[in-house]
């Protein structure tokens, strides 16, 4: 399922495209080492990189349009009367003392997920909501974005080498400045970015190898199946192997209650 193109999210989506096309021009039209000396591959290096940056942003649409994981019932868009605006609690099957979550707008939350109000539906799996994709980031859509930060970690960084490589020295300040103004503002953004997409994709890299969300991480003490647990122990992990090799090539949902308890279920 995906979102409108012209629904929520439109105006940062339309941002982002913006960016991306002018910085990309600009580094087109100045004199950089895009371009190949020799005349046969000339217009080979600047066709790579339209397609890199193409399909970055192609990357970008997909994770910001295409459903996150939301938890689907009958009463999804209904409120139930009875229970009040947020998250309730209620005792759990397993005979463990841990309370499971019930979430107060949708009636049902499978373990981990969540109720993000922007988007208003629970997602499974939660990590966070991106205000930059204007979705949020759940069990469906995490690879995809950890996807789209490392191409786009590998467009920025080649972006960053043809920006540095476009900047000529002038006799005057005032000349070398107008010269090379749009390629300052170019280098501007695109260093904030490499910046951010940087400690973005080496947390949750980190987060993963893990076995734990943003959220998880973020709000420990606040999780009613993780507050009751030590700070350094997570009943999630099953080392980084194979968290790793869950992450990237486990498809479909998956039961989190069952990897939660399987000291108690292999006990029994």
């Amino acid at each position: 399922m995906f979102h409108s193109l012209w629904g929520s999210g439109c105006g940062i989506r339309t941002v982002h495209t913006l960016l991306t096309c002018g910085v990309t021009l600009v580094l087109l039209l100045h004199d950089t080492d895009l371009y190949s000396q020799e005349d046969v591959w000339i217009h080979l290096q600047p066709l790579v990189f339209v397609l890199m940056v193409t399909f970055s942003t192609a990357l970008y649409y997909g994770v910001s349009l295409m459903d996150p994981g939301y938890v689907l019932t009958d009463g999804d868009e209904k409120c139930h009367p009875s229970l009040a605006n947020g998250e309730q609690e209620t005792e759990s099957l397993n005979p463990s003392t841990v309370r499971m979550r019930r979430c107060g707008y949708c009636l049902l939350k499978p373990m981990r997920a969540r109720h993000c109000k922007s988007c208003q539906h629970c997602v499974r799996r939660y990590d966070h909501h991106c205000p930059w994709i204007e979705n949020c980031v759940g069990e469906k859509n995490h690879r995809v974005f950890i996807l789209y930060l490392t191409f786009q970690l590998l467009v920025l960084l080649w972006a960053l080498h043809i920006a540095w490589s476009g900047f000529h020295s002038a006799v005057a300040w005032s000349n070398w400045l107008r010269i090379n103004l749009f390629l300052l503002g170019a280098l501007v953004v695109i260093g904030i970015f490499l910046v951010v997409v940087t400690l973005l994709l080496v947390s949750h890299l980190y987060l993963i190898s893990c076995n734990v969300t943003t959220w998880e991480f973020m709000s420990h003490h606040r999780i009613s199946y993780l507050k009751q647990c030590d700070s350094d122990t997570n009943p999630f992990d099953r080392g980084i192997i194979r968290n790793l090799w869950s992450f990237f090539c486990t498809c479909g949902n998956v039961v989190w209650e069952r990897v939660y308890f399987r000291d108690t279920i292999n006990s029994v």
